[in-house]
């Protein structure tokens, strides 16, 4: 819409311009002017109503053949016709993207150039328009570049924030889905045992039984016990949340307990005291985390180290294991159902200025983060 209303208004002011300015061939130019003002209300219109339409490159090759008109019926509008041509490059390149905007850009210039060739433009010398009309087109080829590549940037960066979105979403559905089956299916389940036993445990009590009672608490407490464990294993899964409170080192001691003995391999820690933003800690962690859950769950690997250092200006996380890796394809991938996965991770070291490397064989895998961190940041 903001395109339509811009070229109509380039349109009208040119056409008003003619009328009023004592220009050389007056009447034809503003004959065709006045074409080229229904054409932009009618562009107006159609964008209003079909905005892909407006967007068809067949709008651009209507705006390139009425800017020719303009100029073999009036040869002296020239600089005003190349200077409106550069800001319809500008504004196609930017919906058509670099591949058609490039096209467009190089097809609408030449055929300008050629308008003037034809037309035989002696007012200038020939040497010095060669000139001109070669630094308008390359003009018009980089200015449909950058804003093509701009346009694909921005389109880009919104694919991946709306596919981080979804991820997001999806992970968030599924972690509440498998919480709430992981409650009713254990402590639920197990709180009602509970109380059955303490039940017997009284009654038992009551009559004097008093070694039946005993065994009954006893037995209350192991299940007690054994929902604590449980629920404090889906906490880790759901990742410390206090990173205001604590650090990255005591975030990854709290995890190792049951992170071991979840997937039974040995965890080396060498961790240096950093003070990080309170947001960085938490995307550190989600990382060291996803890599960990991978080896213990997918690469069945037998060791895990898990090192946090400043290397310069920046801090370098990095997770090992002995698995047997993956690819592309493989257990760090997206489309596993309720796993964020290697896109999350990349995302998470990008959401800190960061870089994300992966090295993966036979041997193992070698997930390394780096992302930068102020001077000040570091600890005593």
């Amino acid at each position: 819409m903001v395109f339509a209303i811009a070229r109509l208004a380039v349109a009208v002011v040119a056409l008003a311009a003619v009328a009023v300015v004592d220009f050389p061939h007056q009447e034809a130019a503003a004959i065709v002017l006045g074409v080229f003002v229904l054409w932009s209300t009618a562009v107006l219109a159609v964008a209003r109503r079909e905005p892909d339409m407006a967007g068809n490159p067949m709008v651009a090759a209507g705006d390139f053949a009425l800017l020719l008109a303009v100029e073999l019926v009036a040869p002296d509008a020239i600089g005003a016709v190349r200077l409106a041509a550069l800001f319809l490059i500008a504004a196609h390149a930017h919906f058509q993207g670099e591949r058609r905007g490039l096209a467009i850009a190089a097809i609408g210039s030449t055929t300008l150039v050629l308008g003037s060739v034809l037309r035989g433009d002696s007012s200038f010398d020939s040497g010095l328009m060669a000139v001109y009309e070669a630094v308008f087109i390359l003009s018009a080829l980089a200015t449909s570049v950058v804003v093509g590549l701009l346009r694909t940037s921005e389109s880009a960066s919104r694919l991946r924030a709306r596919g981080l979105s979804r991820r997001t979403m999806q992970a968030e559905s599924e972690v509440r889905r498998r919480v709430a089956e992981s409650i009713h299916d254990g402590p639920v389940q197990e709180l009602i045992g509970l109380d059955m036993i303490l039940s017997a445990a009284r009654n038992a009590a009551e009559h004097g039984r008093g070694d039946e009672a005993a065994g009954l608490i006893d037995e209350a407490r192991e299940l007690g016990m054994r929902n604590l464990r449980a629920l404090r294993d889906e906490i880790v899964d759901l990742g410390p949340y206090a990173f205001q409170e604590i650090s990255f080192d005591i975030a990854i001691e709290n995890c190792l307990p049951v992170w071991q003995r979840r997937y039974g391999f040995e965890i080396g820690v060498a961790i240096e005291r950093i003070e990080l933003p309170p947001e960085m800690r938490g995307h550190l962690f989600r990382i060291a985390q996803e890599a960990v859950v991978n080896a213990g769950r997918h690469a069945e690997a037998e060791a895990v180290s898990i090192s946090l250092r400043t290397v310069g200006s920046r801090v370098e996380l990095r997770v090992t294991d002995d698995g047997h890796g993956f690819d592309e394809t493989g257990p760090f991938g997206a489309r596993e159902p309720g796993h964020l996965g290697l896109a999350s991770m990349r995302e998470r070291a990008e959401l800190m200025d960061g870089t994300l490397e992966i090295e993966t064989s036979e041997r193992g895998t070698r997930v390394l983060v780096l992302a930068p961190v102020g001077a000040s940041g570091l600890a005593d």
